[in-house]
């Protein structure tokens, strides 16, 4: 038996056709293998891809502002819940400082630029595909196997499916789940007339009495907002797509009803689906591999939106773990390095993203005062503290130490 020299990678959301392109660049083909029966070019809301991350694009060659509605934040404003503006963080000198500038885009879009890429390049893409069992063959590689009865043999198996990845459930079964953050992350587009909303350039940041809530408004009237709900159990399945978009934009009205505008007026202006999505971050897991099968991205070390920095993250892993691919003859030496390189960073800002969620939800009237107060020194702690993350480039002409 012939043992094979493809990858196979599981997901095809970002750290999958990322991967499959920079595995391409070291002379490995790769097959991209997603559960979903299709693309879901219009599912998620948006996210702010930081600078790390446009900078891992653009080793791939990859502009996220073509064919998107991306565009660059000027920086993040932050308000209490009378109004009042308490810090400030200046986005409009990234380049200078880290090579590149955020870009704000629908989640969707991403996937999209990327998968086009991937197929451009002639990475085969195959959707439908429900991984069920992972076979190691010793020496020969690996067989995964879907539920259509399909199977596909590979040298190794990367893991890019995300936080509930069905490959870390297989690779793993004993390890960790999910942590539940006790939030839920909601948002939308609304058009507001710019006379009613002018666009400022910048994420404008709400401590509300109930939620926080975050809104960027774009010059054309298309308005990207969020809204961090208290949900203290955790959702079951399905339970939070059973509540209809009309009662949930009513509960999101009562929720903000004594927050400042233009909050309510971008709910009411939401014409669309208000898409909800419960918030989880992974504890760390003891490693990141076994054999031939690896972890990339949220299916390794998922971190709550509030880092801004998921997407990111899975690009760097994408590029870094390619770089020990290409660099050591054997590919579990190839993956043990990897995680060595990569775990301190991404738990770090795991960590960090845990305590930014817990300030989102302060209520009592004293925590409110004393947050309030102390916020414009805590913005400015976490700014500088956040430079080396937003710095951070893979030298992708170095070997990897």
């Amino acid at each position: 038996m012939t043992t094979p020299q493809n990858a196979l990678l599981i997901g095809c959301g970002i750290a999958g056709p990322a991967m499959a392109l920079f595995l391409q660049q070291v002379g490995i083909a790769a097959e991209i293998y997603e559960a979903q029966p299709g693309a879901l070019d219009e599912a998620g809301a948006f996210l702010n891809l930081a600078p790390n991350g446009v900078n891992i694009l653009k080793t791939l060659g990859i502009d996220p502002l073509q064919d998107t509605d991306g565009f660059h934040s000027t920086g993040m404003a932050f308000f209490n819940g009378k109004g009042k503006r308490l810090a400030f963080i200046d986005s409009r000198n990234e380049t200078e400082r880290f090579g590149s500038q955020n870009v704000m885009i629908k989640r969707g879009q991403l996937h999209r630029v990327l998968r086009d890429e991937a197929l451009r390049r002639g990475i085969p893409v195959h959707f439908g595909k429900k991984l069920t069992a992972i076979q190691r063959n010793g020496f020969q590689g690996v067989t995964a196997r879907f539920a259509d009865g399909t199977e596909a043999n590979g040298l190794f198996l990367i893991g890019c499916d995300g936080l509930h990845s069905r490959t870390r459930q297989l690779t793993f079964p004993n390890a960790p789940q999910p942590a539940y953050t006790g939030m839920v992350d909601c948002g939308g587009f609304a058009y507001c007339h710019p006379a009613d909303l002018p666009a400022s350039g910048a994420m404008q940041m709400t401590f509300g009495k109930k939620a926080f809530f975050g809104s960027i408004a774009k010059p054309d009237g298309e308005v990207y907002w969020f809204s961090n709900v208290a949900w203290p159990n955790e959702p079951q399945r399905d339970e939070l797509k059973a509540i209809s978009d009309e009662v949930w934009r009513l509960r999101l009205l009562q929720n903000h009803a004594s927050d400042p505008e233009p909050i309510p007026t971008i709910l009411k202006s939401t014409p669309g689906e208000i898409g909800r999505w419960p918030v989880y971050d992974m504890p760390s897991l003891r490693t990141w591999h076994q054999g031939p099968v690896c972890l990339i991205g949220d299916a390794a070390h998922a971190t709550s939106p509030h880092s801004g920095q998921g997407a990111s993250l899975a690009l760097e892993d994408a590029a870094v773990l390619a770089q020990c691919l290409r660099d050591s003859l054997k590919t579990e030496t190839a993956f043990a390095r990897f995680e060595r390189l990569r775990k301190e960073r991404v738990e770090k800002i795991v960590q960090q993203a845990r305590r930014t969620g817990n300030g989102k939800m302060v209520t009592n009237p004293v925590a409110v005062w004393f947050r309030d107060l102390m916020l414009p020194f805590f913005i400015r702690m976490g700014a500088k503290a956040a430079e080396p993350v937003l710095a951070y480039q893979v030298n992708w002409d170095e070997e990897v130490a």
